[in-house]
């Protein structure tokens, strides 16, 4: 009985962080759902930007190398679950020059949110390969390129992607408890492969990449796992946000985005998933402190506001000070650690 007690407090203490991190984010979503529709809507695109800093979370605190082309994925995602989900009727306006399998392809919500992941995923495996036998400055300009080379390639590719035009008619199912099911989701995936043996070898080479290649560390084979599993995940969250704004627009898929949810995980601390999760909530309060401060409040006849492009400044400001004085971020890269001492 002794030996069981035992085994399954840590168990509990093993799996701590993510029962805490699942606690809190499900106590926001909870929370929000008895507040008005706009707060509502503001904390699901919380939930969806999460599950992209997630994403980004499973390469960079991982690998060590800063990724810039996460949202590339999360376009991808978007155009594949688009593209299957429409109807076929709005299909034929918006993009009449389909092949017709695609055209005639009516998938359910979820089989295309999976296809959507999926899809990132293989397009990661392929264009992974060669990628990853880079690193430091090299592969974060690499990663940089790749976005570039996919919103050129959605925005010129007419026949498929509508290219500069917007695809409309997307089934906007994404509400709070469906973007908070998908965050939990992506909080168990990215804390089940963090615990794996891949993922161990994947943080060694981090700290040492020489030492763990010397000690038989196959670093390209690890580093394009965690890549894989990060493209599934960006690209899950892709889908989450064509179906929430219930429209996909290249342009949403570029570097506004880019920036903001690299800030929110550098900010948050990218050597572990508390910090993931930490920057997501902090960068959204504040966004949202800002942006009711940019539309200002009436003093008599007079509208007090922040100069347009504030919340831009200070999100900068922001990383630039967590960078210079606490570069862990403001988890210092550590998880959630067990409250209940060691009894």
């Amino acid at each position: 009985m002794e030996f069981a007690r035992g085994s399954t407090l840590e168990a509990l203490r093993r799996l701590w962080p993510l029962v805490a991190l699942v606690a809190i984010v499900a106590a926001i979503a909870i929370a929000a759902s008895f507040a008005p529709a706009v707060p509502q809507r503001r904390t699901t695109q919380a939930l969806i930007n999460l599950v992209a800093v997630i994403g980004l979370y499973v390469f960079v605190g991982n690998s060590g190398i800063l990724s810039f082309g996460n949202v590339a994925f999360m376009a991808i995602g978007a155009y594949v679950s688009a593209l299957l989900t429409m109807k076929s009727a709005a299909k034929s306006v918006f993009l009449p020059d389909l092949p017709q399998i695609i055209a005639a392809a009516e998938w359910p919500t979820l089989p295309g949110a999976l296809a959507g992941g999926a899809v990132a995923a293989l397009v990661a495996l392929v264009i992974g390969w060669p990628l990853m036998r880079l690193s430091g400055v090299s592969a974060s300009i690499a990663t940089f390129a790749m976005l570039v080379v996919a919103n050129v390639v959605f925005g010129n590719w007419t026949s498929v992607t509508g290219g500069q035009n917007s695809l409309m008619g997307l089934p906007a199912y994404v509400d709070l408890w469906t973007a908070l099911g998908w965050a939990i989701a992506a909080l168990v995936i990215a804390f089940a492969y963090q615990e794996t043996r891949s993922a161990l070898l994947l943080r060694a080479s981090r700290e040492d990449e020489a030492a763990a290649q010397a000690s038989g560390v196959n670093v390209v084979r690890q580093r394009l796992r965690a890549f894989v599993v990060s493209a599934f995940l960006s690209g899950i969250a892709g889908v989450l946000l064509g179906h929430f704004l219930g429209i996909v627009r290249v342009e949403n898929f570029y570097l506004d985005l880019t920036f903001l949810i690299v800030a929110m995980l550098l900010i948050g601390g990218r050597g572990s998933l508390t910090g993931a999760v930490a920057g997501t909530i902090v960068i959204a309060l504040l966004t949202e402190g800002l942006r009711e401060a940019e539309i200002g409040f009436q003093v008599g006849a007079t509208n007090i506001a922040a100069p347009a492009g504030t919340g831009d400044v200070i999100l900068a400001l922001l990383m630039l000070i967590i960078i210079l004085f606490r570069p862990d971020g403001i988890a210092g890269g550590r998880e959630l650690t067990w409250p209940f001492g060691r009894g």
